[in-house]
């Protein structure tokens, strides 16, 4: 973090800061290369501040004294008179975490102003610094599952609720808080879990869930002309719905046909089919012997009419033959 690394410095500058189990925080100074063209080629130099105090110290107390309980686990103020005109002068605070407590130091004077017992019962596995409500506050989470959430700098508490007791490790691995009252973990190695502790986020939940699709309205379909539908104009498409539906034609009478489907499957579809083959084959043969049977009564009759015109012209001679004879010329 840019931050001051030690009491006397009065600009910040590149520190990591390092916290070990013996309650012990140091603070590292890096000392990178002032030019961007010497970053390439000179090394980082890093350099300890000076000597480091343990900044979290347990006293030992009597389980069984009746001065212990909730004593012990309110926020502890530290007064602190400055002594001179650079303690007035702090400009950062610096929030550190243990497993039980939490201390905000001034910076540069490194001075201890608040400090807080956050259980003792548990012990604390993540701490983060969020943003909420337009301010800064502290959000815990205790492997007994409580989350808690203290303001800053002075540590009060805000809230206290049992979420969930750690039972799996890998919740104890990923979890983590963000900005806007929320946190994440990973509920099995392919889930995410979301959360929230905040009222204003939960009441805005619903609004900020995604969309798979934007919804946008339909466009209206664009006239077309005479002459582009009857000269080049494509296809047009239509839908079966929109032709013969009920919708549009209208409820159908019941004296038209439906089409009810059969039963049988595709044995019943393949036998219903040879049927309907037989019958047309049958049909087929009945209509070429009718039609056989019309070209002969065909052939008859113009036989019959040829026999007719003869007789018919053999009778008009033997009439004109005839006709002017006398009975007694026969």
């Amino acid at each position: 973090m840019e931050s001051f690394a030690r009491k006397n410095d009065s600009a910040v500058s590149p520190c990591l800061w390092v916290g070990t189990g013996l309650g012990m925080v140091l603070i590292l100074s890096l000392n990178l290369p002032a030019s961007d063209d010497l970053r390439q080629s000179e090394p980082v130099m890093v350099s300890p501040s000076g000597k480091s105090a343990p900044l979290f110290l347990f006293v030992w107390r009597d389980p069984h004294s009746a001065d212990d309980g909730e004593k012990t686990r309110k926020r502890k103020l530290v007064m602190h008179s400055p002594s001179s005109s650079q303690d007035m002068g702090d400009h950062q605070f610096a929030v550190i975490c243990s497993e039980k407590q939490a201390k905000v130091f001034s910076l540069p004077s490194q001075t201890c102003l608040y400090v807080h017992n956050i259980t003792e019962t548990s012990f604390l596995l993540r701490a983060d610094v969020v943003t909420l409500c337009n301010s800064v506050c502290l959000a815990c989470f205790c492997a007994n599952g409580h989350i808690m959430t203290l303001s800053l700098p002075s540590l009060r508490p805000l809230l206290d609720i049992n979420y969930l007791p750690v039972t799996d490790m890998r919740i104890a691995r990923t979890f983590c808080f963000t900005n806007e009252g929320q946190a994440l973990y990973l509920s099995s190695p392919t889930e995410i879990q979301r959360l929230t502790y905040s009222q204003e986020m939960c009441d805005n939940l619903q609004d900020m869930l995604g969309d798979l699709f934007t919804p946008v309205e339909t466009p209206e379909a664009q006239n077309r002309g005479f002459l582009k539908g009857l000269f080049g104009g494509s296809g047009q498409a239509f839908d079966r719905e929109e032709l013969f539906g009920e919708a549009t034609a209208g409820k159908a009478s019941r004296s038209l046909a439906q089409h009810i489907p059969g039963s049988g499957g595709i044995e019943g579809v393949r036998g219903a089919a040879g049927g309907v083959i037989g019958d047309l084959t049958r049909a087929r043969i009945a209509l070429d012997e009718r039609g056989q049977k019309l070209g002969e009564l065909d052939e008859r009759t113009a036989s019959m009419m040829a026999s007719a015109e003869a007789f018919s012209k053999h009778a008009h001679e033997v009439m004109l033959k005839y006709k002017d004879k006398k009975w007694y010329q026969f």
